[in-house]
C-alpha cells in the first residue's frame, strides 16, 4: 500500500493518504480532493438545503470552496474557523456577535 501526500482544493490542508482512499474521496466530490473537515461541511451544506429543494453536491462543493477562499490564513485557522461555523450552525447559534457568547459565560454574584 503506497501512501501519497495529498492536498484539499478548499483549504490547502495536506494528508498522507494511500492512493484508493484519494481516488474514494474524488469520486464523491467531482474528481476533486478534500479533507476530511472540508468533506464533512461540504456534507453539512448539502443538509442545510431546504426539504423541497435539497443542495447537490455541487452547489454545496461550491459554497464551501467559496466560504474557504474568503480566508487568506494558513489552513489550519481556516480549518479551525469552518470547524467554528459548522458548529454553530449546528447548535442552532448563527450569530457571530461577541455578545451571544455570552449568554453560555457565568456571571460573577458577590455573597456577603
Amino acid at each position: 500500500m503506497e501512501i501519497e501526500s495529498a492536498k484539499c482544493e478548499c483549504c490547502g490542508l495536506k494528508e498522507d493518504c494511500t492512493q484508493d482512499y484519494i481516488s474514494e474521496v474524488k469520486a464523491k466530490f467531482e474528481g476533486k480532493w478534500l479533507c476530511g473537515l472540508c468533506s464533512e461541511a461540504v456534507f453539512d451544506e448539502q443538509n442545510r438545503g431546504n426539504i423541497n429543494r435539497p443542495f447537490g453536491t455541487d452547489e454545496a462543493l461550491k459554497a464551501h470552496m467559496s466560504f474557504c477562499r474568503k480566508y487568506k490564513s494558513n489552513p489550519a485557522t481556516r480549518v479551525a474557523d469552518g470547524m467554528r461555523q459548522m458548529l454553530r450552525r449546528r447548535s442552532g447559534d448563527t450569530s457571530s456577535s461577541p455578545t451571544a457568547s455570552k449568554k453560555y459565560s457565568r456571571t460573577a454574584s458577590a455573597h456577603y
